[in-house]
């Protein structure tokens, strides 16, 4: 069985989309992402970023040279092109499976594995090993360090940054602050490569940050994570794992941050 899924989204989409992915694994298993998440998929044969393959365009030019790729495969799972019928009427014919993007009535991470027959409840799990000055491989190692991301793709997702500043000076551990590209941090840690990021992640003792796909991605490590929600439905995104939700972000205080990082995520410390 040679089997391809398309899965565009940005980190957080990715992220919870991991488990379904995972279940539809094959004898030979490709998958198309954003051109970001590509580092993320670490179960399949190969991964191209979506950008690169020219499916794009495919409803004004129909490549002879793509068409022949898709059928090579035997199963083609596809979150894109859904909704866009053009799309559809260029692929028909073709092994195509569609699925519908955005959850409805239950956890995102649930949805997604649902669709694709998987009923067990899931995590989704990015192993991030390392390697050593021997070229030995192992597990990213716990440090006694905090990270904090206090940027997300809206303002309305956003927490006060002089509340996130407050957290940082009251935590009784090292914190370190952490960025994208564009994101204005003066001194911040900026790992382009998802997981380089995600191995660093790893080593914090916890996670402090917003509704965003970095908090998804801390969380997939195994690092203790805040989320701070705002408009967003917890119930339907929230981070899967060792996660304190913090919901109606605009009532949160520095005081429950701490609370909760010292009473529920380190009380085994």
């Amino acid at each position: 069985m040679r089997r391809l899924l398309i899965r565009p989204g940005a980190i957080g989409d990715l992220i919870v989309s991991l488990p379904a992915l995972e279940y539809l694994r094959a004898d030979y298993t490709e998958v198309w992402v954003a051109e970001c998440n590509v580092p993320l998929i670490r179960f399949a044969d190969e991964v191209r970023s979506i950008g690169s393959t020219g499916i794009d365009m495919l409803e004004i030019d129909q490549r002879t040279q793509l068409l022949a790729r898709l059928r090579g495969f035997d199963d083609i799972v596809s979150w894109y092109g859904t909704s866009r019928p053009e799309f559809r009427d260029a692929v028909a014919g073709l092994p195509f499976r569609f699925f519908p993007a955005l959850p409805q009535g239950c956890h995102a991470v649930d949805f997604y594995l649902r669709q694709v027959g998987g009923q067990a409840i899931s995590l989704p799990h990015i192993g991030t090993l390392i390697e050593d000055r021997r070229g030995r491989l192992s597990y990213t190692p716990r440090e006694d360090f905090a990270v904090i991301h206090p940027f997300a793709s809206s303002p309305r997702k956003r927490w006060p940054m002089e509340k996130f500043q407050e957290v940082a000076h009251r935590l009784n551990m090292p914190v370190r602050w952490c960025a994208g590209p564009e994101e204005a941090l003066d001194g911040a840690v900026r790992i382009a490569d998802l997981y380089e990021l995600a191995c660093w992640l790893a080593g914090a003792r916890v996670f402090i940050g917003n509704d965003t796909g970095i908090s998804h991605l801390a969380a997939a490590v195994g690092t203790p994570v805040v989320a701070l929600f705002g408009p967003t439905d917890p119930a339907v995104w929230a981070p899967r794992g060792r996660v304190c939700v913090l919901d109606h972000m605009e009532s949160v205080e520095p005081d429950d941050v701490v609370r909760t990082i010292m009473d529920s995520l380190l009380c085994d410390r």
